[in-house]
């Protein structure tokens, strides 16, 4: 018992004799572990000093005064999604959605500019893009971006018909949602960048849906025809014309022929009649002998006459040459 307390004693004694230097050393130890933190690769790190921001700091292991600064980590690499109309209950290979429940209901229904509704699911992915903003512009940032996106949508398909919100205006809608929703964000200083807006779904209600289902397919008979008769028209419409076109270059190859043979006779009767003007007489007797020769062989009977008829000798089954 005697060792014992001479024992806490001199502890005791050692504590007193070396407190101011404990205490040291332990605020030391405290200041310490307060004064680095750990940024990590996807986050930026946000430095207020009092309340009010003094810098960002890239990812890294940082200091900061302790006690008196302090920080703030926000995720400008990871990207963010919000969804509207269904939820995701499990993400992986097969991902579960629900779309049932009296918020996704009021979300996706939508009036159309015809005075239509149209059940409409979309999603829109962002990322931090000023993380000062974002913490410290606006007190919500995530679900004032939920309303910015509700109300956008509703207003785009609102100028659009139920036809082209449930089919051909699709792509159109969610880039005009896209482009909108960023000038909001800014005039907001939300402090993101809107990466995309997907439709994810677009159906009529289940009040009507059948009756949409079966103009549709109305619609895209009415395509099917239509591409049919141009393709039909592709295949009947130039063959008609290239048929044109060679009987218009037969026709013109045919008067181009009559033109130059009738040259040709023309140019052979003047030479003939120039001829005929210097020896009437020989050039008379020349035609009727190159007549004669080039009538006589195409007779099958051939008959020898005078001048004058008389005196005719038939040749009968035997050639004149």
């Amino acid at each position: 018992m005697e060792t014992q307390r001479f024992n806490i004693n001199e502890i005791q004694h050692l504590i007193s004799k070396h407190y101011k230097t404990i205490v040291v050393a332990v605020v030391l130890i405290i200041i310490g572990f307060g004064a680095f933190f750990q940024v990590g690769t996807e986050e930026a790190g946000v430095v207020t000093r009092f309340g009010k921001h003094v810098r960002t700091v890239s990812p890294g292991l940082k200091m900061k005064i302790p006690f008196v600064e302090r920080i703030y980590k926000v995720p400008v690499e990871r990207q963010k999604k919000q969804e509207f109309g269904f939820r995701t209950e499990q993400a992986g290979t097969r991902t579960k959605y629900s779309r049932t429940g009296s918020v996704t209901e009021d979300e996706a229904i939508m009036l159309t500019g015809d005075l239509n509704l149209a059940n409409v699911q979309w999603v829109v992915q962002y990322r931090v893009s000023d993380p000062y903003n974002y913490l410290f512009k606006v007190r919500d940032p995530d679900n004032t971006l939920r309303d910015l996106s509700e109300a956008v949508t509703r207003q785009i398909v609102g100028d659009r018909t139920v036809n082209e919100v449930l089919t051909v205006g699709r792509a159109e809608i969610a880039n005009e949602v896209k482009a909108l929703l960023q000038d909001m964000t800014k005039e907001y200083s939300l402090g993101v960048q809107i990466a995309q807006v997907v439709l994810q779904d677009i159906n009529p209600p289940e009040s009507v849906k059948q009756a949409f289902n079966a103009v549709n397919e109305a619609q895209q008979e009415r395509e099917t025809l239509i591409n049919e008769a141009k393709s039909e028209y592709n295949k009947v419409i130039p063959r008609a014309r290239g048929q044109a076109q060679e009987t218009i270059q037969q026709a013109e190859g045919y008067a181009t022929q009559r033109v130059n043979n009738a040259l040709g006779e023309a140019t052979r009767f003047n030479a003939l009649y120039s001829e005929y003007i210097k020896a009437p007489e020989v050039t008379k007797k020349r035609i009727y002998l190159e007549t004669l020769q080039e009538v006589l062989p195409k007779l099958g009977n051939k008959i020898i006459t005078s001048e004058n008829g008389n005196n005719m000798i038939p040749l009968l089954k035997k050639d004149l040459n």
